[in-house]
């Protein structure tokens, strides 16, 4: 019997802002699948009900599965399971090593990370999601202290899998970060006027996959 192919890791994830209007959300994540198979998009609505946070998953599912684009889901493996997609783990929940087994072969494992202590933390994840990188975009009440480059590297080199930086990531800013095997974001492309070329243009400031870091 064949071994499970392990999936490429996406090296844009768009995050959903539920506080959009549905139509403009679905059409924003629509679109910006067009940049093709690196962007994969993570299902968070945390004022959902459980019902309607499976019932959105399912709309997204759909979408994602018939460009062949991945799906991460918010913290909710039973959700995870029931759509068939990747699982994404907030920093005060289950660790990667926990849900692990409970998972399918070849489906990835994502974990939010804001400081050393929680990059030390990420073992067995498949990739990690560093912020606030910069200020928020999509949170302008955001009182966090944010990374910048440099915290983000120093955060980075601790972790035993690939960054994704998250906060306030613009093209502009995005070529500025070192140690970034992608980027994650928020209004930087929902918003945008052409979703699409957002995430186009995000993905060019991508480094290549041969000078990202092997863990």
């Amino acid at each position: 019997m064949p071994l499970p192919v392990t999936p490429a890791l996406p090296r844009l994830v768009v995050i959903t802002d539920w506080r959009l209007p549905r139509e403009q959300l679905l059409g924003a994540l629509s679109r910006a699948l067009e940049a093709g198979p690196d962007v994969a998009v993570q299902h968070r609505h945390p004022a959902a009900t459980g019902r309607r946070f499976l019932e959105d998953a399912r709309v997204l599912a759909a979408l994602c599965q018939s460009r062949g684009n991945p799906l991460f889901v918010n913290g909710r493996l039973d959700v995870a399971l029931l759509v068939g997609a990747h699982l994404h783990l907030p920093s005060d929940g289950p660790t990667a090593e926990d849900v692990r087994p409970h998972l399918p072969a070849g489906r990835l494992v994502s974990v939010a990370v804001h400081d050393t202590r929680e990059a030390r933390a990420a073992l067995g994840a498949d990739l990690a999601l560093v912020s606030p990188v910069f200020a928020p975009g999509s949170k302008p009440g955001d009182t966090r202290t944010t990374l910048g480059p440099e915290g983000f590297a120093a955060l980075a080199a601790h972790l035993p899998c690939p960054a994704l930086a998250l906060g306030g990531i613009t093209a502009e800013r995005a070529s500025r970060l070192t140690g970034a095997a992608g980027f994650a974001v928020i209004s930087a492309v929902l918003e945008a006027e052409d979703p699409a070329r957002a995430a186009r243009a995000l993905l060019a400031a991508c480094a290549p996959r041969a000078m990202l870091r092997v863990p």
